[in-house]
């Protein structure tokens, strides 16, 4: 039986992630997310998909980093 590491629920299922050297187990992909996925800087939600990056700054879409004065990044298409 493994442990969550984001909210701690004992699970027969879990699944593990490894990143940056470390491993983390998970009772759902929901949990990892919380856990693992970047924030972006403008708006605060959590970057699931590509987003756009400008040198260690992430951002979940080109409007974000526009309004965080960041010009010339685009979405992927």
């Amino acid at each position: 039986m493994g442990t969550c590491a984001t909210c701690g629920n004992q699970y027969d299922n879990t699944f593990t992630v490894s990143k940056d050297g470390e491993s983390f187990d998970f009772d759902s992909f929901e949990c990892a997310i919380h856990k693992l996925a970047p924030t972006c800087v403008q708006c605060g939600c959590r970057v699931v998909g590509h987003g756009v990056q400008h040198g260690d700054t992430i951002f979940c879409c080109a409007h974000c980093a526009e309004m965080a004065g960041e010009s010339g990044l685009v979405d992927h298409n």
